[in-house]
């Protein structure tokens, strides 16, 4: 073994004796490590590289990802991809004439991308899969990767993913993101939300899996690829959640405006020969819309208080509710942003009320019959009048302006920054709160008037009469919920207690006891 002295740098200065001097031993470790650096660099090879320092490791190369198709999906998708980590090759038909695409991709043919990359992502219509027939033996082991959907529902016999794996049957095929728009992918609209994969084969799903989840998304396995004719149809469905509310919505906008038609313009015609039909435009419709936006509201927690009631009765929690009851709670953030739309409409009607033509002519015709007969018609402070009308604009503003809040913390931009406390505490405290102040609002529109024999025409009720039973209703039982031994039931029940014991429990105590 060599002595520490004859590694000694140069540099190190020695005492006579052969030993470094005593003002130089802290530096013998510098002098070691300089030198040995220095031998080492000298006996590297010439066509040698060092590209990262020493004790470093070499970080590992990007996963390489290949999408067959260059459209606005494949260079969406490719440049979610660039942005994750990952390096993309595109696989085209014309690989030097396909048009812009993300910097820092590449594109060739498509046998030539399929052979660099072992997960595919099918980019190109169904029409277009007679290709990948030809391509069979390079995608032999690859995993492909079907997002393609369809412009209908039953175009074709069999699903289109059903339809690639049987063009290349060596290949493993997922179908899944094909929920994902081009504009999604662009925006960066994907934290959270949720896709679908199905495939034949555990480990082709897992691989797409992880790649979704490091896109933010949120995965959903639904299965073999027996599945997939469901995947293409999602895409397809218009507006699932709408349909209900939006048919309530159309339901309740209609006989509302042909009941107050019937009450308003026909009756007036009718009896007393007047043509009034110049109100349908805006009188009519600003009386519909805040009836139809005050029902829509109470049929938002009209199914909690419904599903509370069924718990106390049964005791339990975990019993399936109703599916008319189950559909009708899932659509409640929809019935709500309905009910806020009628209320916009209702404002914006309410303000335009003094510019319109009839209120300005019937101003206008006081005025200039009071001048030729040369006397002033008098007029009397009534200051309960004063006291209603205040209340009705205040409460009208106030709960108009919590329909706005309300209205804001279900865009999932908002709620999602909020705890599950403070959005229950908005949507269920508050929400009921905002029902309450808008039924106030309708009593005292018509605090005077439920006694007159003139507000019954034909002997019908007022339109505002009818749309204050759902909402009463609904505050009436939610009231009753709130009693302290209600109250209490309630919360042990959704908290896991149960009033009887399972049956199943039952039975195996029995068995224990024997």
């Amino acid at each position: 073994m060599k002595r520490v002295s004859s590694v000694l740098g140069p540099g190190c200065r020695r005492r006579p004796g052969g030993r470094p001097e005593v003002g130089f031993r802290t530096d013998v470790v510098q002098c070691v490590s300089m030198t040995l650096t220095t031998t080492i660099s000298e006996e590297m090879k010439p066509e040698s590289v060092l590209l990262h320092p020493l004790g470093i490791a070499v970080a590992p190369e990007p996963e390489l990802l290949c999408i067959f198709g260059t459209g606005d999906l494949g260079r969406s998708l490719g440049l979610r991809l660039l942005q994750s980590g990952y390096r993309v090759v595109y696989g085209s038909r014309r690989p030097h004439s396909c048009g812009p695409l993300p910097q820092g991709a590449q594109v060739m043919s498509h046998a030539a991308a399929a052979q660099s990359a072992g997960l595919i992502f099918i980019c190109v219509h169904r029409e277009h899969y007679e290709f990948l027939e030809t391509m069979a033996p390079q995608l032999e082991g690859k995993v492909l990767v079907d997002l393609s959907n369809n412009l209908k529902k039953d175009m074709y016999p069999e699903a289109n993913a059903a339809y690639l794996q049987r063009l290349v049957p060596g290949a493993a095929v997922v179908k899944g993101l094909n929920t994902l728009s081009a504009w999604a992918l662009q925006n960066g609209l994907l934290a959270g939300k949720q896709v679908y994969l199905c495939g034949n084969s555990a480990e082709a799903k897992q691989a797409v899996a992880e790649m979704a989840t490091k896109l933010g998304l949120t995965v959903l396995d639904r299965g073999t690829l027996s599945a997939a004719r469901e995947l293409e149809d999602f895409p397809l469905q218009l507006f699932p959640e709408w349909r209900l509310p939006l048919r309530v919505a159309v339901g309740l906008t209609a006989f509302f405006f042909f009941y107050l038609l019937i009450r308003d313009v026909i009756y007036a015609y009718a009896e007393q020969g007047k043509d009034i039909s110049f109100r349908i435009m805006v009188s009519l419709a600003n009386k519909v819309f805040p009836i139809v936006s005050l029902i829509m509201l109470s049929l938002c927690y009209l199914p909690g208080v419904i599903a509370a009631f069924l718990q106390l009765y049964r005791g339990t929690k975990y019993r399936r509710f109703p599916d008319w009851l189950d559909r009708w709670m899932l659509c409640r953030k929809q019935m709500g942003l309905v009910a806020l739309g009628f209320a916009f409409l209702h404002a914006i009607y309410t303000f335009i009320i003094p510019i319109r033509y009839a209120v300005r002519h019937k101003f206008i015709s006081r005025v200039v019959d009071e001048m030729k007969n040369n006397k002033t018609t008098p007029f009397y402070f009534d200051n309960i009048e004063a006291w209603g009308t205040d209340s009705f604009y205040v409460l009208g503003i106030l709960g108009f302006f919590l329909y706005v809040l309300l209205g804001l913390t279900s865009l999932p931009s908002v709620g999602g920054s909020l705890s599950w406390r403070e959005f229950s505490f908005i949507q269920s405290k508050l929400g009921h709160l905002t029902l309450s102040i808008c039924t106030t609002h309708g009593y005292i529109y018509g605090w005077n008037k439920f006694l007159r024999p003139s507000t019954y025409k034909w002997y019908t009720p007022p339109g505002y009469m009818l749309c204050l039973i759902v909402p009463s209703v609904v505050l009436v039982l939610k009231m009753l919920l709130l009693l302290p031994c209600v109250d209490r039931t309630l919360a042990r029940i959704r908290q896991g207690w149960e009033r009887t014991q399972p049956r199943e429990d039952v039975d195996e105590s029995k068995a224990a006891n024997l």
